[in-house]
């Protein structure tokens, strides 16, 4: 039997990257899905947005797998959007939630603390750390009245364990993802919800891989490539990888979401290549 079999996850930020990764990787498992994106630019973030045909593929990478898949488009700074998704989703899918991975967020764009305008700082706080908390909002209720326990990952990053210049709203956000895990935790133990965040290194995803990112991190050239920005991530690691892998934070994230990880919970879980202890 998979390790997911019969249970039912919710991920928001599915439609590309390290949300339909973990779409596919709970499917494997026998997960069915609920599944939301925005599918569109953010003005204030510097890396393209998703789009609609991009959600399509998620579903048809799911499906593929012989697993059920609700998938909407809803923004996680609409409360009512993201409600009308996980209802429907639940309804559809025999009226339990076991799993939930708030995995939407953005970059942003980078600046030195004091010249970041406010709405970025503001769109930043209202995806990456309250469109996790409405996540949440909209999910818990069903968990608890299924009564099968479960479990809620939030991804965080390595940032949301120890500074980085330049993106100080990245870094207060998901700083704050932790202190949100931490506080699910407690408060879903007696109802046998588990709440754990995960913290990457840098992943090979279209949310790191543009022009932005590349001039961020070597300013030094005029027009820095994928593969100038892959040195600078084997500087930054403790393990002689550039990066990490979607797959490898999904898998990290099925672990934490199975019965082998039943009794772990308020963790924060680095897949970083070791970028925190160096």
């Amino acid at each position: 039997m998979a390790r997911l079999e019969g249970k039912v996850a919710l991920i928001s930020g599915a439609a590309r990257g390290q949300g339909r990764s973990h779409a596919v990787r709970l499917a494997e498992e026998g997960a069915d899905i609920i599944a939301f994106d925005i599918c569109e630019g953010v003005s204030t973030d510097s890396a393209p947005g998703a789009t609609e045909a991009d959600l399509q593929e998620t579903i048809r990478q799911v499906e593929g797998l012989d697993r059920r898949i609700v998938a909407e488009k809803a923004d996680v700074r609409d409360l009512d959007q993201i409600k009308r998704v996980v209802d429907m989703g639940v309804a559809e899918l025999g009226g339990r939630l076991d799993i939930v991975a708030g995995n939407a967020g953005i970059l942003g764009t980078p600046n030195r603390a004091h010249e970041i305008p406010d709405e970025d700082f503001v769109d930043m706080q209202e995806i990456n750390l309250t469109g996790v908390w409405r996540t949440c909002k909209a999910a818990i209720p069903h968990m608890k009245a299924a009564g099968n326990g479960g479990s809620i990952v939030l991804t965080s990053s390595g940032a949301g364990l120890q500074a980085n210049e330049n993106i100080a709203h990245y870094v207060a956000a998901k700083h704050g993802v932790v202190g949100l895990m931490r506080t699910l935790a407690l408060e879903l133990a007696p109802e046998k919800i588990r709440v754990n965040s995960l913290h990457p290194t840098m992943v090979d995803t279209p949310m790191i891989m543009h022009d932005s990112m590349y001039q961020l991190f070597r300013p030094d050239l005029d027009n820095p490539t994928r593969e100038n920005l892959g040195e600078v991530g084997l500087q930054m690691n403790a393990l002689p990888i550039p990066w990490v892998e979607a797959i490898d934070i999904s898998n990290a994230l099925v672990w934490l979401s199975s019965d082998e990880g039943r009794y772990v919970t308020g963790v924060t879980l680095p897949v970083d290549a070791g970028v925190t202890i160096k």
